[in-house]
């Protein structure tokens, strides 16, 4: 597994992350805990180390599947976990980013996680009741104790970018990034440029569309599938999008690769320090997944995709209304 740089942090991860939630969480019903630390597994042995949860997952039961997973691994990980949602009744119901809160998240992911310390710790979404010197003033405390070794930033703009760094450096933007989700392009991956920040796309697939294996008659439960509610997922902007997955698969046919490969081998060839963390909730997936860090795209290649992405309208949001609310732009 080739590694890449988080930025200026030191923090050095295999060039492809895992995002756990999918075993957990979010995109359809929860693997068995055996099956969840069966992937982690291999996903370790194949040699990816940087592992992404958070405690809003589950909530909760998707740090524990990885603490567990990790028992006598833990000195071969990179775990990043997050804070900043205020969860009630198993639900999430707006932001909490409040000094107390985040050393109580700490605390209790520590617990989660069987370790003793977290190696990048995010917040995840911005709370705009809590100003960010605070946040940052919390976390530079924790990195002082050893609780936390580095701190990041999710679904953040550019501004608060400066303002965090400005208290303590950040180590790493996760926003959602890919193909067909653009925007940080604008201003939020030059900035993380200027300052040696690493920047995180999740969602590097498209929450599954990218894959290929939706189509307009693909169902989401909306009691165990976020993609429910996603304005991008209706089936008329399913139709809609649909020239996205036909222009990687032309292009995968051409390279002997796969839509997949193509869609993650793009973003690592946007910048060095740009590290996908694709959800992998299938054995196979990883096989597939890690082959796209040696698939390399020419310039041709690149410049091919970006003519073609130009004259495709992407129609829907991105994300419900709700969770677009309380991301910045």
């Amino acid at each position: 597994m080739k590694m890449r740089k988080l930025g200026n942090s030191g923090l050095e991860v295999s060039a492809l992350g895992m995002g756990v939630m999918n075993l957990s969480f979010g995109t359809g019903k929860a693997v068995s805990q055996d099956d969840g630390v069966r992937v982690i597994h291999a996903a370790q042995d194949r040699g990816i180390n940087f592992f992404d949860t958070a405690q809003a997952y589950g909530p909760y039961t998707n740090e524990r599947l990885l603490g567990e997973a990790l028992v006598g691994r833990r000195e071969r990980a990179i775990i990043a976990t997050k804070f900043g949602f205020k969860l009630e009744n198993g639900g999430i119901v707006g932001t909490d980013s409040r000094p107390e809160t985040i050393r109580a998240v700490a605390e209790a992911s520590l617990i989660s996680l069987k370790t003793d310390y977290i190696d990048l710790f995010y917040q995840h979404r911005v709370d705009p009741n809590v100003p960010i010197e605070d946040v940052v003033g919390t976390l530079k405390d924790l990195i002082r104790e050893g609780k936390v070794l580095h701190y990041g930033l999710s679904e953040v703009g550019a501004s608060t970018i400066r303002k965090a760094h400005a208290v303590h450096p950040v180590a790493a933007v996760q926003n959602q990034y890919s193909i067909w989700t653009r925007e940080p392009e604008a201003e939020v991956i030059p900035v993380c440029e200027e300052l040696g920040i690493g920047f995180v796309p999740w969602g590097p697939l498209g929450t599954g569309f990218l894959t290929g294996t939706i189509t307009a008659n693909t169902k989401f439960d909306s009691s165990t599938d976020l993609r429910a509610g996603f304005p991008r997922f209706t089936q008329e902007a399913i139709r809609a999008n649909m020239p996205v997955v036909e222009m990687l698969r032309s292009i995968a046919a051409r390279k002997h690769a796969s839509p997949v490969q193509i869609a993650l081998a793009w973003l690592l060839a946007q910048k060095p320090w740009i590290v996908p963390i694709p959800g992998m909730d299938k054995i196979e997936y990883l096989t597939e997944n890690i082959l796209s860090v040696d698939l390399e795209l020419t310039d041709s290649d690149l410049r091919e995709i970006d003519t073609q992405l130009a004259s495709i309208h992407i129609q829907g949001g991105r994300l419900d209304d709700g969770l677009l609310s309380m991301s910045e732009k």
